[in-house]
């Protein structure tokens, strides 16, 4: 069975494709749940709800975490609340950008 860590891990490979960084370091996943059945639920927001590359980075994220041993189904739910700014990519992210 998958932990939110081990689908946190597969996410990494998740990229927006107009920053070329990935979702986790962007700070845009905010909470996955499991159920014991192996349901997983994604809740994330895009870095703004116009968001050109939205629909693609949801099937990313839907296809990267369906496709591990022990998922049953994929939900993925985009939130705006919190609303994202760049506060939230990861600090060693930022220095490297000199941000």
């Amino acid at each position: 069975m998958q932990t939110s860590d081990t689908i946190r891990k597969a996410l990494r490979g998740v990229r927006d494709p107009e920053l070329n960084l990935n979702i986790i370091d962007l700070g845009l996943v905010y909470e996955i749940t499991i159920s014991d059945e192996g349901n997983v639920l994604v809740q994330m927001t895009l870095t703004s709800p116009g968001c050109p590359a939205g629909p693609e980075i949801t099937k990313d994220v839907h296809d990267t975490a369906a496709d591990l041993e022990g998922v049953n189904s994929v939900e993925v739910e985009i939130v705006w609340e919190p609303y994202w700014t760049p506060e939230r990519i990861d600090p060693r992210v930022r220095a490297f950008l000199g941000m």
